[in-house]
């Protein structure tokens, strides 16, 4: 295909691309067998579009669905672009259907409603979708739906209900509920007391406020997903105890400052001696 064969519809465009993908003598496969416990996917290998056949054959799977879609969203963020293909691809269904729905009383180009809805599901696939929350297909679905909203709002069109298909299966990510004004300005506070390491700051604020995907970050850093996960659930706690005793939003005496800064010395004697040697790229605290 050459470049003026190219669809003008972003939603085509990635149609053409996952057709590049998945046929020839070889195609994008995923191995079901880790993802099957709990779920009524079938044994082994399938391709990529013999998976989109049999997700659409089982709508109502919804164990097996949030196993696919996992791991569709952490290969897209870890494994290359050929994923992000892939996880869009497998999603066209209901990008197509949003659209035409969202078309309705539009009165520009389509294809910029069409765009709009394929960047947010791409930037929820990208950052914004917690894989450790349930339905994670339909927080994309609903992000897609929100970014494509969004642009007929601005346009002054009419406001359309959210589908019942995002409704019936959806529990999506929401923002931490913070009971403080200027949040980074915190963070930034409670490095200085201590209360969260310096290297742990712009991940935490990446992660907590930014609404970052934690796969890359935790990739950047050296670290497996779930010590990274951890770790920013204790920095939670201590700032819920640095919030709690006055810490972060009073004066601070000279000995809870001293407390801090002892606690977080020893924080880092312990993950001097959890680091696995120099040779392995992960690192254990």
């Amino acid at each position: 295909m050459t470049t003026t064969d190219w669809p003008d519809s972003p939603l085509a465009a990635v149609e053409v691309a996952f057709a590049g993908l998945t046929r020839g003598p070889d195609p994008l496969m995923l191995d079901l067998e880790p993802l099957r416990e709990g779920t009524d996917l079938p044994m082994g290998w399938i391709t990529v579009r013999a998976l989109d056949r049999w997700l659409l054959k089982h709508p109502r799977s919804y164990a097996a669905r949030d196993a696919v879609w996992r791991e569709l969203i952490r290969r897209a963020r870890l494994d290359g672009p050929a994923w992000v293909i892939a996880a869009t691809a497998l999603a066209l269904p209901a990008l197509r259907r949003y659209a035409g729905q969202l078309a309705r009383g539009w009165a520009h180009d389509t294809h910029d409603l069409d765009a709009e809805i394929l960047t947010g599901f791409l930037t929820a696939l990208r950052d914004r979708v917690d894989l450790v929350r349930p339905a994670p297909y339909a927080a994309l679905c609903k992000a897609a739906w929100r970014a494509g909203h969004e642009l007929r709002e601005r346009d002054g069109a009419e406001a359309i209900p959210l589908p019942d298909e995002i409704l019936e299966h959806v529990t999506g990510p929401r923002t931490p509920k913070r009971p403080w004004g200027h949040p980074d300005l915190l963070v930034a506070r409670a490095v200085q007391l201590g209360i969260v390491d310096a290297d742990d700051e712009q991940p935490y604020i990446d992660l907590r406020l930014g609404r970052r995907a934690i796969e890359p970050i935790a990739a950047d850093l050296g670290l497996e997903v779930d010590t990274l996960r951890r770790r920013v659930k204790r920095i939670d706690a201590r700032i819920a105890e640095a919030v709690s005793d006055g810490t972060l939003t009073e004066a601070t005496s000279p000995q809870l400052r001293e407390e801090w800064m002892r606690k977080a010395q020893q924080r880092q004697r312990i993950r001097a001696t959890r680091r696995i040697p120099a040779a392995s790229p992960l690192l254990v605290g």
